[in-house]
């Protein structure tokens, strides 16, 4: 059955119906997991549509396809994890190898970039993306890629989309967006000009942590067709069983935004007054400074958030061994809530001196907001810092 009548739907209708009936032999509604490793040819010199799991699998085709259509793109490669999603970015850049990046990036990243740099695959270069002048004088020469990330990770900095990836292609650079904090449901990069958009799918895509996979979305055929063939070549695909369960979990996908982002402004502007509480950093506070960009280009503030504690590291200890609700864990966008000490956690890869111009403090802790109550999730916060002496 032809389903033209998904051209025009909102993306919630079309992340629920993208691969239903696709099972020619059964007419499941749900798609069938393909686990098999291999493919019979049907005789000499004729191949079928597949042959070998690492090099395609119908399952892992159909999860493609629906974060390929959720993010506006044309194509989407999916990887064993998000940083095997940016690794792939490197392996076709033309002769200069100049990479611009955040200066405050998630950690794992900055230690993968750090690595290649290192093994001279990138010409590497750090910026403030928030300063003008500084993100300016960055691209004023020759550039292969500039990699973005907002809301950053974990500061909840915005940068302005369309501003930075026209500066990117001025200067020649091809512009990944690392779209993994907000989703497709809430920000989509490749309307503002983004040629790739890079997401961890553990977080919120998946939902439920309980698979490690990544993805890259791709604007032309060319590119999905070029970093489909790296991925099958250093044997960096997406597992059947975790393409499977991303596939489950990513129909739920505006749902479960839906109820977090709400919950998450309720626990922010509690921790807006609370005296123990230094700052606060979501964009959903009117005190945020990009609040008004959020707007702009945001279909919502998100569910993660930052909050720094007055006693600094002290407090941050004070509290962890009394807090209830929040599991002490790093990732994110998952159904429970969680709370992490970057400095010491997410972020431990990154040198003291690297933390402090990250302006990542021992008294910050960023919280990703499940699909709790807000009234019980702001009560366990209550009481935990009512401990802290």
């Amino acid at each position: 059955m032809s389903k033209n009548y998904l051209k025009n739907a909102k993306l919630g209708t079309k992340v629920i119906n993208i691969g239903i009936d696709s099972d020619p032999a059964h007419g499941a509604v749900m798609p069938p997991i393909y686990l098999t490793t291999n493919y019979t040819f049907e005789g000499f010199g004729k191949k079928r549509s597949y042959d070998y799991a690492r090099s395609g699998n119908p399952t892992r085709e159909i999860i493609a396809e629906v974060i390929a259509e959720l993010e506006g793109g044309v194509g989407a490669v999916m990887v064993a994890s998000g940083l095997a999603a940016l690794d792939l970015l490197w392996q076709d850049l033309p002769g200069n190898k100049r990479v611009v990046v955040p200066h405050d990036c998630y950690g794992g990243t900055q230690r993968l970039l750090n690595a290649r740099a290192k093994q001279g695959l990138i010409d590497l270069v750090y910026v403030d993306q928030g300063d003008d002048a500084a993100i300016e004088a960055a691209l004023s020469e020759p550039t292969a890629l500039l990699l973005l990330e907002t809301p950053s990770n974990p500061l909840m900095r915005l940068i302005d989309l369309e501003k930075l990836i026209a500066l990117g292609h001025k200067c020649g650079a091809k512009v990944a967006v690392d779209n993994t904090f907000l989703s497709p449901a809430l920000q989509n990069p490749i309307k503002f000009g983004a040629d790739f958009v890079v997401h961890s799918t553990t977080k919120y895509i998946n939902g439920h942590s309980d698979v490690i996979g990544g993805a890259l979305v791709c604007t032309t055929p060319e590119d999905v067709t070029t970093y489909r063939w790296w991925a099958n070549c250093v044997g960096a695909t997406a597992a059947p069983f975790d393409s499977y369960m991303t596939l489950r979990g990513v129909r739920t996908l505006f749902v479960r935004i839906r109820q977090q982002q709400q919950s998450a402004q309720a626990i922010a502007e509690y921790l807006a007054g609370h005296a123990k509480v230094k700052a606060v950093h979501y964009p959903g506070l009117p005190s945020h400074p990009q609040h008004e960009l959020s707007k702009k280009q945001q279909a919502g503030p998100g569910a993660m958030m930052s909050f720094e504690l007055a006693g600094g590291v002290e407090a941050v200890k004070q509290l962890f061994d009394v807090i209830e609700l929040f599991s002490l864990a790093e990732s994110l966008g998952g159904i429970e809530s969680l709370i992490v000490h970057p400095a010491s956690m997410t972020h431990a890869a990154m040198s003291p001196a690297a933390l402090a111009t990250a302006g990542i403090t021992d008294g910050l802790l960023r919280l990703s907001i499940g699909l709790e109550d807000s009234e019980d999730l702001i009560a366990a916060l209550d009481r935990g810092l009512a401990q802290i002496a």
